[in-house]
């Protein structure tokens, strides 16, 4: 039930939440660097183990 809900919210962050990939994660602002610590945390959630 939680891997499932993971993917899911994995998959609305895709088509929701913007990119970052080519910017420099130095130069990014506090709002960016949560966006991407989200992202990751729910991939990292949505892999299971």
């Amino acid at each position: 039930m939680k891997l499932t809900f993971f993917r899911l919210l994995a998959k609305i962050n895709k088509a929701i939440l913007p990119s970052y990939k080519h910017k420099d994660l130095t130069k990014l602002s506090k709002k960016e660097k949560a966006i991407i610590g989200w992202r990751i945390w729910v991939t990292k959630n949505s892999l299971g183990n």
